[in-house]
């Protein structure tokens, strides 16, 4: 595999142009430096991941859509970029994500139902991070930056050879927990890869109004870090750019950044109406893009993917948004005191009669409700 990059210093690698591999008509230049060399048995394993995260990510609109989630964050079109990134992944990295990464967790083994909860308001996390490596989801713009950039600082002051993904979208780099991430990191030099989902909207805020950079990839200049671009709805793309960032930063050579230029052509979470602020012929375009599609395409021109092997695919997708749905239909309420349970060794006066309120209010409710 040939990963390595034009004889330019790394300040300079923000100046290249969007990393491509896979166009969207499925034609795949093999002649790239980037090409990383990938099987057919491996690429559709990539396929295979994709279906499963957008059959999953369209069961939890579903569930939401009749009361079982309060809400939900759909990744649909940003498959790619998502299974080009976990394809990447060494046996101990972990993955700090922002809220839209279901193909991450997918991968991870993350059980979906258990992870729901949080959608639902039963639960703040519904499994152990430790087991999947993969933190847990942060509905805060920008702060698990920190997290990865501190968590992978000190891996490295143990003596552990590892490197984190923080998972950021385009409008989470407007903010100032991601510039001290990146800032600290360099300085730092810490392990950690700053993965950048530029779906092309911050809630209903296009990119144009959100930066004056050429790119997002062109900030990681001024933080003394590589910065690359690429096709995030090519997942072969993305996957060799950032396996290239994650090696680096395994061997000791810092935190480095990568765009992958994707599109979100669902709402922005299911409380959102994207109509306000994006037309239809804008995603029709978009969806001409389609990271699904384009691999699919791929295959079957090397008769790597038949029908039989499609369908498969296509069911066992349906298996396991039944299994996720089973695992959170009607789950129940747990008590809403225990979230004074975790917070103090020897609790405060003001915070025991902060419990006795809510206690109070509970009961009077019950009441009411008899």
């Amino acid at each position: 595999m040939n990963l390595d990059a034009p004889d330019l210093p790394d300040v300079e690698l923000a100046e290249r142009q969007e990393v491509q591999l896979l166009d969207p008509d499925g034609r795949y230049d093999a002649d790239s430096p980037w090409n990383p060399e990938l099987s057919d048995d491996t690429l559709r394993e990539m396929y295979r991941w994709m279906v499963l995260t957008r059959r999953v990510d369209r069961e939890m609109i579903n569930l939401q859509r009749q009361g079982q989630l309060g809400v939900y964050p759909s990744c649909l079109g940003q498959e790619g970029a998502q299974i080009g990134a976990a394809f990447a992944l060494g046996e101990q990295d972990w993955v700090f994500p922002q809220y839209r990464e279901l193909g991450l967790s997918l991968y991870l083994g993350v059980p979906q139902a258990a992870s729901a909860h949080l959608w639902r308001g039963t639960w703040g996390l519904g499994y152990d991070p430790h087991e999947f490596r993969f933190a847990p989801i942060s509905i805060p713009i920008g702060t698990q930056a920190l997290h990865a950039t501190g968590f992978a600082l000190g891996a490295r002051l143990d003596g552990r050879s590892l490197a984190t993904v923080a998972c950021v979208g385009d409008g989470a780099t407007s903010t100032g927990d991601v510039h001290a991430a990146m800032t600290f990191a360099a300085v730092m030099r810490a392990p950690t890869v700053f993965f950048i989902q530029n779906n092309r909207y911050a809630i209903s805020v296009p990119l144009e109004k959100q930066t004056a950079a050429p790119t997002l990839a062109h900030k990681a200049i001024g933080y003394g870090m590589p910065g690359w671009r690429c096709d995030g709805n090519d997942v072969i793309a993305t996957h060799a750019v950032v396996r290239h960032a994650l090696e680096r930063a395994r061997a000791g050579e810092g935190p480095a950044l990568v765009e992958a230029m994707t599109y979100r052509m669902e709402a922005h979470t299911t409380s959102d109406d994207p109509t306000r602020y994006r037309s239809e012929e804008e995603l029709d375009a978009a969806r001409l893009t389609d990271p699904i599609l384009r691999l699919r395409r791929l295959l079957e021109s090397r008769s790597a993917l038949d029908e039989q092997q499609a369908e498969q695919v296509e069911q066992e997708a349906e298996r396991m948004a039944a299994e996720v749905r089973a695992g959170i239909y009607d789950a129940p309420h747990g008590d809403p005191t225990e979230i004074f349970d975790h917070v103090y060794v020897d609790a405060t006066g003001r915070f025991e009669q902060q419990r006795a309120q809510l206690q109070a209010e509970l009961a009077g409710t019950e009441q009411e409700h008899r």
